[in-house]
This record gives structure tokens, C-alpha cells and sequence, in this order.
């Protein structure tokens, strides 16, 4: 078994003060869970149930109310280079080129010129923008914007990805490219990634684990593992285990609650 990259222990997450009272809300509950090196572990559940707020802790944005998050042995408590955070809104800047956006990192750290260029050339043929170097974000269509906001952090050469909902604003058709995209790179740098979505089908598609959250307040329901083998294409879908998996799962949220839907919000923050 792989070693363990992230470890997650005993998180609950309450905001506005520690102690209870009527004014407070409660996000997170009792969260415990590992994330073994060079694996995709999928974060599944509704709007609003928490999976942002485990991803911000993780990444060091938030403090938890109580229980604390380990990456390679050492507890988070800031933001660090080991983890790359890929949001749903790209963030680039419009004023730059996509080359220039891919340098910012680097550029900030005081990295090389030369070496900054030749990754910022590999990671650019990686995400399949050649040729594009030059274009703004304003001249490239969603797909390539978020391909750019990769490209950004891959440069930075972190162990992990943190990539919360970074194809939910993308049409069915280049969100599909994108998974196939993000698996080719995972393949090649082989990040640890952990990826929130509320689509059953891309967590499917994507992860090596699932994790299935509930709301009010976000708890853990189930762990699945995902044995399908790789490298994964479409096809996988129509396997026996993918439709097992699908089921099992929608027959979870059903059991949770006849009318749950993961395109709902839960009525909490997240």
C-alpha cells in the first residue's frame, strides 16, 4: 500500500463561536479520512454539505473547530508550495497571457528565467494549449481557461491538488475532455489530487476512492473503492462495477432522503 500523504482527523468545523448556542452552525462533523500518495480520492455530496470547507482546511484557508489535518506527517495550520488549490472560477489575470499567467508563480519565488521557461513550455504541451501561448484569458474559451489555471499550478511542481468543482461551470462536452485531460496529467506527474464534485459519474470516472458526505452537518456516510482499472476511458462506464458503483450510491442518497439531489444545496455553508 502506498504511503499515506493526507491524513484527516476528527474534523468538525463550526462557524461563529466553539460553543454551542442557536446562533451557530455547524459544518462539519466527526470527518476521518486518509489520502494515500499518488491517489485520487473524489469528496461527493451536495451543494453546500461541507466539501469546500474540508478542502480549505486542508489547504490551510481555515482553522478547524477541532481535530487537525497532517500532510506528510505535519499538521496544517498555513497555506504551503506542497498544495495546489484548483478552484471552479480559473483566476487568471486578464491582463496577462496565458504564458505570463503560467509564470507568476515562478516569477514570485525568484525561480530561474530559463528553467521557468522550458516548464513553462512542457506544462503548456502537457495541457494541450501549444501554439496558444500568447492568446489572453478573454480570447480562450472555459475549457482553456481552466486548462491555464492547471498549467499555473502544476508549475509550481506541488505533491498535491486540491481541486474543488474545477469543471461544474463547463458544458458536458469539455467537461468530459477535461477528465480525460486531468487523468493524462495525473498519469504523467502523478500529483496526490483530491477533486470535490456532487456528479456521480466524474467521481466515478475520475477517483480511486469515493467518499460520500451528508449534510446538516457534513458527515461521512460511505467509503467506496473504485476498482476499475487504468489508464480509463468512456468506455469504463458501460463495466459492470462502474453501474454497481453508480447504484450503490444513488442508493445511498435515496435512503438518506427520497427527494436528496446533489444539485440541491444543503441549507448550511459549505
Amino acid at each position: 500500500m502506498a504511503d499515506v500523504k493526507i491524513q484527516v482527523k476528527d474534523l468538525w468545523k463550526i462557524f461563529g463561536s466553539s460553543e454551542k448556542s442557536s446562533g451557530n452552525t455547524g459544518v462539519l462533523e466527526d470527518i476521518n479520512f486518509e489520502i494515500r500518495e499518488g491517489e485520487i480520492l473524489c469528496l461527493l455530496g451536495p451543494s453546500g454539505c461541507g466539501k469546500t470547507t474540508v478542502l480549505n482546511i486542508i489547504a490551510g484557508f481555515l482553522n478547524p473547530t477541532q481535530g487537525e489535518v497532517l500532510v506528510n506527517g505535519r499538521r496544517v495550520d498555513k497555506p504551503g508550495p506542497d498544495r495546489g488549490v484548483i478552484f471552479q472560477e480559473h483566476g487568471l489575470f486578464p491582463w496577462r497571457t496565458v504564458l505570463q499567467n503560467i509564470l507568476f508563480g515562478p516569477k514570485m519565488m525568484g525561480r530561474e528565467k530559463d528553467e521557468s521557461l522550458s516548464l513553462a513550455d512542457q506544462y503548456i504541451d502537457l495541457i494541450g494549449l501549444k501554439g496558444f501561448q500568447h492568446h489572453y484569458p478573454h480570447e480562450l474559451s472555459g475549457g482553456m481557461q481552466q486548462r491555464v489555471s492547471i498549467a499555473r499550478i502544476l508549475i509550481n511542481r506541488p505533491d498535491i491538488l486540491l481541486m474543488d468543482e474545477p469543471f461544474g461551470k463547463l458544458d458536458a462536452q469539455t467537461r468530459a475532455t477535461m477528465q480525460v485531460l486531468l487523468l493524462d496529467v495525473w498519469e504523467k506527474v502523478n500529483p496526490t489530487i483530491l477533486f470535490i464534485t456532487h456528479d456521480i459519474d466524474e467521481a466515478i470516472f475520475l477517483g480511486d476512492r469515493i467518499i460520500v458526505m451528508s449534510c446538516h452537518p457534513g458527515r461521512i456516510v460511505k467509503e467506496i473503492e473504485v476498482p476499475l482499472s487504468r489508464p480509463r476511458d468512456f468506455d469504463v462506464m458501460m463495466d459492470r462495477d462502474y453501474l454497481e458503483i453508480k447504484r450503490t450510491i444513488l442508493n445511498l442518497l435515496k435512503k438518506m432522503n427520497p427527494k436528496y439531489s446533489l444539485e440541491r444545496a444543503c441549507e448550511t455553508v459549505g
